[in-house]
């Protein structure tokens, strides 16, 4: 049991110490190296320049050849250089013009030793190198892809071993005061380090000592790194001695860049830390296993990336939906990749987790197992069921579910989009106007969020997006109909916000029927207190229920299946195990029911994972969880939505740009965010959609 403790302990300062790495290794490092590019072609750039047109060397590069072939060549490589375009190639030329440009210095040493990383690495992601390097190895062009394999087998030995070579530099930048003054004269230290380099007065011994040792060692080595680079830059704004400071900034900056490559101790407890985590089951630290990929489980496993546990995640699907904007790929709006995030790339940087891919068909409490496809096993120590939820139809699921889906998969919103776009399709051949009519007329039931954003978005598509397309039809003519039993939309809403929300929809065009229950539904369309409807397309949006996961472990729930939980989110009897999201029956401290909306399910998956890490950790355990509304946003069409965050009550144009803000901002990925940035701006310029495609068959999805 010791063992097992100091292990956990192990993993967990370690994991503590490399995740604000990780985070600058993926956030940051391309970034800098993109940065230290720059700098260096404008150098060479600038050095070139000023002897073709002024016969004199610049800096510490002299290029005494005017205007001739090599200066050319220079201003190419150093172009090359920035674009990351055959950077090995030109980096080898620079360096060869820095060495012949006069007798070694400390900044030339420094400078060389910068430019000589990319000759062995390469340019980051940021460069024409690496975009091209996966279809270069496979070219038919001779001896390419040898060159490729070389250059990767260069950077991955070289690599770690250049790296010690410049920590090793920056040592001898931090202990050249010692050399320089213990010799009083140029002799050993002017060797390394150009004494105008030295750090003597920024930095007392007593300090410089350990740094150059932490960077030698590789053990922080890049927060000695920052740290230094933070102290030079200071420095420099505050009018200090340093005449030259760029050149140890750079350096620095590529330290910090490259982070613990092999030859260090930051590498070996990273692969510590993984072998920790990436064992066996049932070996030193517990298995968290959380079913579901949803927003709560993925704030549970991300709140649990420093716990000393192995993390499981099981998905159904390979991907994280981001479910607010799922109506949009119904309405051709965007497309499913816009929406969608692998879930292992999500967890790339995350070492002690690992997806599976599968249905949960069962949970056996009483032993620690939670049974999935196809015919799997697994052993847990703490369970979280964040299974999420699915249609309810109130009982008539097997009737009404064939003509009237729901929105709740990328399997949904893609069948919906047919639906939508072949009703347009079989209006326009169809000479029948009551066939055309029936065609044209879309029926919403539910006056909630989704249930209001699938009415406004259709209208839009209607009257906007298809103009000048149709030449038996007018799309503009569709009827829209959005049926509520409750007496207003948005019943979370305030009321105020809730007439402001139909008032935008019926400037749409949208027929607001409330109050009204639907009674039935058929391939005919609806029956709405005993009115007939006549549709082809009728969408549900009216309610839902949770998934089994309180029959899998025999606890007890609401009528929506929901699970009821202690205090804390474990179920009651079974306190290993926890259930979030739509599965979970949340209640604030005055009664009221958590509402099922993105926010809640985050705040539940992040409480969830701070109770399991504090019961590993044998730490002090946090309080009951409490639910703090972030508000309520729903989007009608353009420039037209409503946010409620009951202190503040939004509406128009403000509340439609807000909604917009904050959907971008809650996307997982920045390449995400852009495309759906660029996505609907040329909705909003051009009224048009991109991703109006009939795919798939006739059936359900």
């Amino acid at each position: 049991m010791q063992q097992v403790q100091r292990h956990r302990r192990l993993f967990l300062n370690a994991g503590r110490l490399t995740d604000a790495q990780l985070f600058v290794h993926r956030s940051l490092r391309h970034i800098i190296d993109l940065g230290i590019r720059i700098w260096l072609a404008q150098l060479f750039w600038v050095a070139s320049i000023s002897t073709m047109f002024e016969g004199e060397a610049a800096a510490t590069l002299v290029l005494r050849s005017g205007g001739s072939p090599l200066t050319w060549l220079v201003i190419a490589a150093s172009l090359f250089l920035l674009c990351g375009f055959a950077t090995r190639i030109a980096a080898l030329g620079l360096i060869a013009v820095a060495l012949a440009a006069g007798p070694a210095s400390g900044v030339t040493i420094i400078l060389i030793g910068i430019l000589g990383w990319y000759p062995i690495c390469g340019a980051g992601a940021l460069s024409i190198d690496q975009a091209l390097e996966r279809g270069l190895r496979w070219t038919p062009l001779m001896f390419m892809a040898a060159m490729t394999s070389f250059c990767r087998q260069l950077t991955r030995w070289g690599g770690p071993t250049y790296a010690f070579g410049l920590r090793l530099l920056v040592a001898a930048v931090l202990v050249g005061p010692l050399i320089y003054g213990a010799t009083n004269a140029v002799g050993l230290a002017t060797m390394v380090v150009d004494p105008t380099l030295l750090l003597a007065e920024e930095l007392p011994l007593y300090a410089s000592i350990p740094l150059a040792l932490s960077i030698t060692i590789g053990l922080g080595a890049r927060f000695s790194s920052i740290f230094l680079l933070v102290l030079l830059v200071a420095t420099r704004s505050m009018g200090g001695p340093l005449p030259a400071p760029q050149y140890l900034v750079a350096l620095l900056a590529l330290l910090a860049a490259t982070g613990p490559l092999r030859w260090s101790i930051d590498a070996m407890l990273l692969a510590k830390c993984r072998l920790l985590t990436t064992g066996p089951e049932g070996g030193p630290v517990p298995n968290v296993v959380i079913a579901g990929a949803g927003f709560a489980g993925l704030a549970a496993a991300h709140a649990l990336r420093n716990c000393a546990c192995r993390v499981t995640v099981i998905d159904r699907h390979n991907y994280h939906l981001f479910q607010p904007l799922l109506y949009q790929v119904a309405t051709a709006t965007l497309s499913p990749a816009d929406i969608a995030t692998p879930i292992r790339e999500v967890f790339r940087g995350q070492p002690n987790t690992r997806v599976f891919l599968g249905r949960v068909t069962g949970v056996d409490p009483k032993h620690g197992a939670i049974f999935f496809d196809p015919d799997r096993t697994i052993l847990y120590d703490y369970l979280v069921l964040a299974t999420g939820a699915r249609h309810a139809y109130f009982g008539r699921d097997d009737e009404w579910q064939e003509y009237a889906p729901g929105l709740k998969k990328i399997e949904d919103a893609t069948h919906i989009r047919r639906r939508l776009l072949i009703a347009f399709e079989r209006a326009e051949s169809s000479d029948d106007p009551e066939e055309q009519r029936r065609q044209l007329t879309f029926v919403i039931v539910g006056g909630g969020p989704t249930g209001v954003e699938l009415a406004g978005s259709i209208a839009e598509l209607a009257r906007h997006g298809m103009a000048r397309e149709f030449r038996n039809i007018d799309p503009a003519g569709a009827r829209v109909v959005l049926i509520q039993a409750n007496e207003r939309l948005l019943p979370a809403f305030h009321p105020s916000l809730s007439a402001k929300a139909q008032v935008a929809l019926e400037d749409l065009g949208v027929e607001v029927w409330t109050g009204r229950p639907v009674e039935h539904v058929d391939e005919d369309g609806v029956i709405v207190s005993g009115q007939r409807l006549e549709s082809r397309t009728v969408l549900w949006a009216a309610g839902v229920i949770a998934s089994p996961a309180a029959r899998w472990i025999g606890a007890e729930c609401d009528s929506a299946g929901r699970t009821k939980v202690s205090s804390d989110l474990s179920v009651p009897g079974y306190p290993n195990v926890f259930t979030v999201g739509d599965t979970a029956l949340l209640e604030t401290p005055e009664g009221d029911q958590v509402p099922g909306i993105a926010s809640a399910a985050k705040q539940a998956g992040r409480y969830v994972g701070s109770v399991i890490a504090a019961r590993i950790e044998e730490a002090a355990a946090p309080g009951s969880f409490r639910y703090r509304h972030r508000g309520h946003l729903a989007t009608i069409g353009r420039q037209a939505a409503v946010a409620d965050f009951g202190w503040l009550r939004l509406s128009g144009a403000l509340a439609w740009w807000l909604w917009g803000l904050v959907h971008i901002y809650f996307l997982l990925e920045p390449r995400r965010r852009l495309s759906v940035a660029l996505e609907w701006v040329w909705a909003y310029l051009t009224f048009r959609r991109s991703t109006r495609l009939i795919t798939g068959d006739e059936g359900s999805p």
